[in-house]
């Protein structure tokens, strides 16, 4: 274990962290026993690391310790000597390590949690870092780890696996996570339901659909917004009088030039909106998403009411759109401003599209960080563009005070400030309540058709198969899926392991961009940023619930074993579908693995050195010719039946022209054998 000290730094916020603090920078990892880890502001040390207590009070400001059980212990459960020294070295990464706790209270929470593993493995006399070698203890550890700290606790635990080159040890390795949450008790009664993958594509695709249309249209529709603006300012005599003053209807553009000329002196009068929505080539483009918006019966054009309506709907989309493509709760993106999306070049990945804004759900930060996708472009520019256009009023009108940030970098979700909107808002700053997801689909029934938010048989059966506790009354076939915004955090989370249940070429381009981002910061700990911890959290516990749905899933009749049913019962031995309440349950020894290949699943829990992915030729037996029997640990998946026949047909078509004797046509010969020995135990089976 080699760690660089430049990557070390105290992160804790406190007045008396400063570079040139003798504890601000191991000068080894880990340091020695009798280096100061808690410095007070004259510079005297209140805590060394080898102490059994570390008193945080300096950082604080009020008395806090750190107990690590190796010493005297009054009101916690002792640690031994080793297992102490090992905690010592998880939290000391959590306050010097890259993205170190920012507070007290947040290292004290996690230092309580992870604690109680240590206690236990002190219990059953070994050592933590020894934990994956001892199940029976592993499988006590639900015991002491609290339902409402369910998953912080597999977050931690998963952060440790990740550090573990950094750290030199780690406590539970994939396997044992996995079996972990299979078993961590449930802290909500009700598990926020999936939406199942054609409802939510269809959601998706007409809201980027909306999204796109405006994009197409906007030149036109902000020329049109300048234009309805200079005829109220002309009209009233100044922008800030037509934002302030109650006209009357003389001062109305958007009707017909009165009769006596004197009447019109110096105002303009420009007909009925639709006119003005016509010149700027948008009347179809209002006629489509919003139609007519009058407070009259039989109201039966487009007016000036359609406009700011149809800018209110792009605002909402462009919202949710965003919701779906990130790990965000509504009061988060709701708040989000018009610089909030940030690219970051990663060297392995390319660009990485972040969102940037403020988060107080754990603890306030203003600059809380989340991965997304880069199709969210479409719509923060489109919110963007409709926010700066509505910042205009707002900066004209002296009632509405506005400050620079403001002006440069406006809310997303603006408040309406046109003026020829009834009951326009006030305070720019007070941010009122979010509506729901179904009060702004009220708003607007040209945005979805409830047709097709009518739940089917399959989409009963894949919402079911992740969230079985689905209200039956509120979740039945016939009915319309009551889309709310919590549902797209989840979906979102659950679609970014498994973007496969959404077949759409486009969407799931996008959702396998955003998880290969998520599983490099989120999952595996290489980014130099600061997350948004709760997002991270939703991740990590979502993967492993997938990978349990991934196990599970091979118990059934559509994988099989070209040796033989006993075979495959061998493979699954381990695996209980058991109660449909707790399809997460995974392998009960940890014991499974699950692979996907071109034939189906590997379960080789070692790294496979044929391939699998470029190559079948070892998975099914087409090594070389004569008697060669398929891999072992290979299960076939029938639903891969129609890919792998024309798997076939390619090999076929290359093999003609490879060259005779190459290594080359040797390699597609044993392939198109492995292949045939597929098709012909599905085939027969």
């Amino acid at each position: 274990m080699s760690v660089d000290p430049l990557r070390l730094g105290l992160a804790i916020a406190s007045p008396i962290v400063t570079p040139n603090a003798p504890n601000y920078r191991p000068p080894t990892w880990p340091p020695a026993s009798d280096w100061p880890v808690i410095v007070d502001a004259a510079g005297r040390v209140i805590s060394r690391w080898g102490d059994s207590v570390w008193r945080l009070d300096p950082w604080a400001g009020k008395a806090r310790t750190l107990n690590f059980g190796d010493g005297c212990v009054v009101h916690c459960p002792p640690i031994d000597p080793d297992n102490a020294n090992l905690l010592r070295r998880i939290v000391g990464w959590w306050i010097w390590g890259p993205n170190g706790v920012r507070t007290v209270g947040t290292l004290r929470s996690r230092f309580d949690q992870i604690r109680a593993v240590f206690v236990q493995c002190a219990k059953a006399g070994i050592l933590a870092s020894d934990l994956m070698r001892f199940p029976r203890v592993a499988d006590r550890l639900p015991e002491v780890i609290a339902p409402s700290g369910a998953d912080s606790i597999l977050q931690l635990l998963h952060t440790i696996y990740e550090q573990r080159d950094d750290l030199g040890f780690t406590l539970l390795d994939r396997a044992g996570l996995a079996r972990l949450e299979a078993a961590l008790p449930a802290h909500q009664a009700r598990q926020t339901p999936y939406i199942p993958p054609r409802i939510w594509q269809y959601q998706v695709t007409r809201l980027r659909e909306c999204l796109d249309d405006f994009l197409a249209h906007r030149e036109q529709v902000e020329a049109c917004f300048g234009y309805c603006l200079d005829a109220y300012a002309t009209n009233y005599g100044s922008l800030a009088a037509a934002l302030t003053e109650t006209g009357s209807s003389a001062t109305n553009p958007f009707q017909s030039p009165p009769k006596v000329t004197g009447a019109r002196s110096g105002k303009r009068y420009l007909g009925p909106f639709v006119l003005t929505a016509e010149k700027f080539g948008i009347d179809a483009l209002l006629e489509r998403w919003v139609g007519p918006r009058g407070r009259k019966e039989g109201f039966a054009s487009i007016g000036i009411d359609s406009f700011s309506g149809y800018l209110l709907l792009v605002s909402r989309a462009g919202l949710a759109y965003l919701m779906n493509f990130s790990l965000m709760r509504i009061e988060e993106g709701w708040n989000l401003r018009s610089d909030c999306l940030h690219v970051e070049d990663d060297a392995r990945f390319g660009p990485i599209y972040t969102v940037r804004g403020a988060t107080t759900k754990t603890m306030h930060d203003d600059e809380a960080i989340w991965i997304t996708s880069p199709s969210v472009q479409a719509a923060i520019d489109a919110m963007a563009s409709i926010a700066a256009l509505r910042m205009t009023c707002a900066q004209s009108n002296p009632l509405v005070p506005v400050t620079p940030k403001d002006i440069s970098h406006p809310y997303l979700q603006s408040y309406v400030f046109e003026p020829w909107k009834v009951g326009r808002e006030g305070d720019y700053h007070i941010r009122r309540a979010h509506p729901s997801y179904q009060t702004v689909l009220a708003a607007y029934p040209k945005l979805f058709d409830p047709e097709q938010l009518r739940i089917t048989r399959q989409d009963l059966d894949l919402a079911r198969l992740v969230t079985p506790t689905l209200d039956a009354d509120k979740f039945a076939i016939g009915k319309v899926w009551p889309l709310a915004w919590h549902q797209l955090r989840r979906t979102g989370a659950v679609n970014m392991q498994a973007s496969g249940l959404v077949s759409d070429a486009s969407l799931q381009y996008q959702l396998k961009h955003a998880s290969r981002a998520m599983s490099l910061y989120y999952g595996r700990g290489y980014s130099r940023v600061r997350f948004e911890e709760d997002a991270q959290t939703l991740y990590i516990r979502t993967l492993y619930e997938m990978l349990g749905r991934e196990f599970v899933r091979l118990t059934t009749d559509r994988f099989v074993s070209p040796h033989g049913d006993k075979r495959k019962a061998e493979i699954v031995r381990f695996i209980a579908p058991g109660d449909m309440k707790k399809l997460t349950k995974l392998a009960k020894e940890g014991r499974v693995a699950c692979r996907e290949i071109l034939l189906g699943v590997c379960t080789n829990r070692a790294p496979c050195s044929y391939g699998g992915i470029d190559s079948v030729a070892h998975c099914g037996g087409g090594d070389a010719a004569g008697d060669v029997k398929p891999c072992p640990e290979v299960l076939y998946d029938r639903d891969k039946g129609r890919q792998v026949k024309a798997l076939d047909l390619q090999l076929g078509e290359r093999l003609a022209n490879a060259p005779p004797d190459s290594p080359l046509k040797a390699s597609l010969e044993a392939q198109k054998r492995s292949v045939r020995n597929y098709l012909h135990v599905i085939e027969s089976d």
